[in-house]
């Protein structure tokens, strides 16, 4: 029985068969359903969990190289929420594009993780290395 970490099976089962350069969303509750990719809908109340609280818990054991988000994350947060979703990164390099150039990549996609958040353009994807 595991005891630390991800407990969550169908997250874990999702996470393990990402290999090099794959790709995985975090999304909002609002984000869109994509029926050609895998989603583990971890959703439970309105902001819980969080985008943040699901990276919190991949990164300790997952080796993320890249984050990519929208590029209106800038224009419709505050300084104070962009300042937390930068230090959640821990340092990973962070590339900004257009929402709709954005959507055009979670197809390709070997999961999506859809969350309780509601951060205007909290969506992210996370490159493995």
């Amino acid at each position: 029985m595991l005891i630390n970490g991800i407990i969550n099976p169908h997250l874990l089962d999702l996470l393990s068969r990402i290999r090099h350069t794959n790709t995985v969303v975090i999304a909002d509750a609002a984000f869109p359903y994509w029926p050609m990719i895998e989603t583990v809908d971890l959703s439970l109340i309105r902001g819980i969990p969080s985008v943040l609280d699901v990276l919190g818990a991949i990164l300790p054991n997952w080796k993320c190289g890249q984050v990519i988000m929208a590029e209106e994350f800038k224009a419709h947060n505050n300084a104070a929420t962009r300042n937390t979703f930068k230090r959640a990164f821990k340092g990973i390099p962070t590339t900004f594009e257009p929402h709709l150039e954005f959507k055009t990549r979670v197809p390709e996609a070997i999961g999506l993780i859809r969350t309780g958040d509601t951060t205007a353009y909290g969506n992210m994807i996370l490159v493995s290395v």
